[in-house]
């Protein structure tokens, strides 16, 4: 910062208070307190490690176009052949279990929003990379910064997401190259919540670094994590550089990476469950490797994207039972491997928001919380297997997550929880309506869906006959209507537009 002064809003005060207050009537994120569901017995598990490690040893996974990623991985031991890297079997889990951190906390810009990642915690996120936005009143079209600007603010104003995500919907109203810029500050500026930064490239990686510096100051930003980012395989058995680049800027700096492998099971791997998830932990263990090897100890999460095609069409599928083996078997191989893990949401095929995506969605994202995801990207507004950011569905998808919170929370068995007072008030053949302590936890005793109608069917008539999707149009108008932004340092946020006016000076626009 330079010692620059810094000035504070008027009224920054009260309005900071004021978030604060908000931040503390919902948990920061979940701290889950039921079992997981355990699909594979060890044998099982043994088996998939061991197949994981014959891919890396004897097929080996390509690191294209990144000189230093291979002369980091053949200075650790790994046999590298052109850009061929196989990896002597246990090579990577040694050195991933030697430094990578088993959780870590992320830092969001209030600190009562601080997220912890791994351990029993679930952290549930937006969707991510739309280039479209659906809507009830517009239709599908294509996402402007004024999108995901919205997002931002939706994502903010929901307490059952606990972060404010990465590229929420695409703004394709500003240039490739610089758009980024923008993205990050939306998210700096519109929320205080824990955010994501930018993978397109090793440049665009470093300015989401540097706008966090800003924020947080650069002393902290290299001893804490501020930033966590998502960087996919190039399935099968790939890493681009791209995202070897981007990885590398955010492990040099002690940023998160999320190692993902990106599966459409049936053309980016095996048909069978068996076969694709030993290709995801084989390339998951090749790429959390390679983070340890830029920078020991640099936060990580084993991540996973796993559909199903169409062995009609080709064309990809949500909510079938596969991914969700899939997405159990690989929550428990990373536990065994010792690191976060992430996967899941709100995923579904449909492309609006109707029943195939209520169905598609509540699948995938209960298999998530069963299985023990830590991380779970794309929690809300999914459409249209990514393609779509939708509105409503946004809404929607928040609800379930309430219910998500609910359910990992598990059974309260305190004295008031017993109820055994109010089995004796009662007694046989009364009901419990007046009871004092159906009067005492009313306002809390059962989750209250925003979206869901449990009236009579005359008075549904009579609010004018909506579906969940009409009511979710009308709370997510409301929303944005009371929205107010969280106060900001005002050199802070000085300094940010400042560096931002600078990089897109420095560069012309490009549609790449």
């Amino acid at each position: 910062m330079g010692g620059r002064p810094r000035r504070r809003k008027a009224g920054g005060r009260s309005a900071k208070h004021a978030a604060r207050q908000q931040a503390t009537a919902h948990p920061a994120f979940i701290e889950r307190q039921i079992p997981y569901f355990e699909l594979l017995d060890e044998e099982g598990l043994n088996l998939i490690e061991h197949n994981a490690d014959t891919v890396l040893e004897e097929i080996g996974i390509e690191f294209r176009d990144f000189p230093q990623a291979l002369t980091l991985l053949r200075d650790a031991g790994a046999d590298v052949d052109g850009e061929r890297v196989r990896f002597p079997r246990g090579l990577c889990r040694s050195i991933i279990q030697a430094t990578a951190p088993p959780s870590y906390t992320q830092h969001a810009r209030n600190p009562l929003r601080n997220v912890v990642i791994g351990g029993r915690n679930t952290v549930l996120v937006p969707a991510y990379g739309s280039p479209f936005v659906r809507s009830l009143d517009d239709g599908r079209r294509y996402a402007t910064i004024d999108d995901f600007r919205n997002f931002v603010k939706l994502a903010y104003m929901s307490p059952e997401l606990h972060h404010s995500g990465g590229t929420v919907c695409e703004p394709v109203d500003l240039p490739v190259n610089k758009r980024h810029l923008d993205m990050v500050y939306s998210h700096i500026r519109y929320s205080d919540k824990p955010f994501m930064g930018s993978v397109t490239s090793e440049e665009r990686a470093q300015d989401s670094v540097d706008m966090a510096k800003i924020v947080f100051g650069e002393e902290f930003v290299d001893s804490n994590t501020v930033i966590t980012s998502l960087i996919n395989a190039n399935s099968p058995l790939t890493f681009d550089a791209t995202m070897l680049g981007a990885a590398t800027v955010y492990a040099r700096n002690n940023q998160a990476t999320v190692v993902s492998p990106f599966i459409l099971a049936g053309a980016m791997s095996p048909v069978t469950v068996a076969g694709t998830v030993t290709q995801i932990l084989a390339e998951a263990l090749a790429g959390i490797c390679y983070t340890q090897l830029v920078r020991p100890g640099a936060p990580v999460i084993f991540g996973t994207f796993a559909s199903a095609v169409s062995m009609q069409s080709g064309a990809p599928t949500f909510g079938t039972p596969e991914p969700s083996l899939v997405l159990y078997a690989c929550a428990a191989l990373a536990r065994r491997l010792g690191v976060p893990f992430r996967s899941g949401g709100g995923l579904c095929a449909s492309k609006i928001p109707d029943a195939q995506a209520a169905y598609e969605s509540a699948n995938t994202m209960q298999t998530a919380a069963l299985a023990g995801v830590n991380f779970m990207l794309h929690t809300a507004g999914w459409l249209e297997g990514g393609l779509a950011m939708g509105y409503e569905k946004f809404i929607m998808d928040v609800d379930q997550a309430g219910m998500i919170e609910v359910l990992l929370r598990g059974v309260d068995l305190s004295e008031n929880a017993q109820a055994l007072d109010a089995m004796r008030e009662v007694g046989p053949g009364s009901h419990f309506l007046g009871a004092a302590h159906t009067q005492a936890n009313f306002e809390k005793a059962f989750y209250r869906s925003r979206i869901a109608d449990n009236n009579s069917f005359e008075q549904w008539e009579q609010d004018g006959s909506l579906d969940a999707a009409a009511r979710a149009n009308k709370i997510w108008k409301s929303m944005l209507a009371s929205y107010e932004a969280p106060a900001i340092d005002e050199a802070v946020d000085e300094a940010l537009l400042e560096f931002i006016e600078k990089r897109k000076a420095a560069m012309p626009d490009k549609d790449y």
